[in-house]
C-alpha cells in the first residue's frame, strides 16, 4: 500500500516522543526561531469552529521562570507527595520512575531554559457542560501536542504539566495573562541528553478498545 509519509520515521517519531524531565539538557540554550518554528507547526493543528484561539507564552527570563518554580513547587509537592506514596504502595516500577523524575523537576524547574505555556482565549464557566469544556481544551491540546512533536524532531524534549494550574491566578498576574485567557499547561522546554528515547511498555489495544458497546 502506498503511503504518502515514511511510516517508519513518522511512527518512531510518534512512538518515542516522551514525557521528559532529568535529561532535559540544562545548559545548552534554546534559539528563539527554533521555538517559533515549533509554534508555527502547531498553528496547523485543528480547533474548534476553526477560532485559532491558541496563544503561547514562552518564559525565558530568570527571575520569571524563578517565581514561576517557586508556584510549581509549592502547588505540587504535597500532590506529588501522596500520590508517590499510593504508588509506592501498588504501582509499577515505570510509573514509580515517572514521580521520581517528577520530584527532580520541582527541584530543576528554574534551571530549564525555556518554559512555554499554551493558553487559549476564553474559559467556560464552572457550571457549562462537558460539551463546553470539551471545545475549549480540544482546540488547544492538539495543538500542544503538534508543539511536542516539532520539538522531538529537533533534538527537543518536553513535558507537559499541570500542576502550578492550582494557582493560576497568581502565574497570570505574575505574566500579565488577561482574566479571559485560560492557561491549559506548563511545559518545561530544553535540548535533551541524547536522542535515543524508545516507547514506553503498554498494554496491547485490544484491552482498552471496545467495538460498538462499552466493554470492561
Amino acid at each position: 500500500m502506498s503511503t504518502p509519509f515514511d511510516l517508519k520515521v513518522t511512527d518512531a517519531l510518534l512512538s518515542t516522543t516522551r514525557a521528559v524531565r532529568k535529561r532535559l539538557d540544562l545548559a545548552r540554550p534554546v534559539p528563539r526561531e527554533v521555538i517559533l518554528d515549533c509554534i508555527r507547526l502547531s498553528q496547523q493543528a485543528p480547533t474548534g469552529s476553526n477560532a485559532q484561539t491558541w496563544r503561547w507564552l514562552i518564559v525565558t527570563d530568570a527571575a520569571l521562570k524563578k517565581e514561576i518554580a517557586r508556584v510549581y513547587r509549592e502547588a505540587g509537592a504535597q500532590y506529588l507527595e501522596m500520590a508517590r506514596a499510593r504508588v509506592s504502595q501498588e504501582g509499577d516500577a515505570q510509573t514509580k520512575r515517572v514521580y521520581d523524575s517528577a520530584f527532580w523537576l520541582l527541584d530543576h524547574l528554574a534551571d530549564v531554559p525555556v518554559h512555554a505555556i499554551p493558553c487559549v482565549i476564553g474559559r467556560p464557566p464552572a457550571a457549562a457542560p462537558i460539551a463546553a469544556h470539551a471545545s475549549v481544551y480540544g482546540s488547544i491540546f492538539p495543538a500542544v501536542w503538534s508543539f511536542q512533536l516539532a520539538l522531538r524532531s529537533r533534538g527537543l524534549g518536553s513535558v507537559l504539566t499541570t500542576l502550578h494550574l492550582f494557582r493560576e491566578a497568581e502565574v497570570a498576574k505574575l505574566l500579565g495573562i488577561p482574566e479571559g485567557v485560560a492557561q491549559v499547561a506548563l511545559l518545561p522546554v530544553a535540548y535533551t541528553k541524547g536522542t535515543d528515547f524508545k516507547p514506553a511498555e503498554r498494554p496491547a489495544p485490544e484491552t482498552i478498545t471496545s467495538w460498538n458497546r462499552w466493554s470492561a
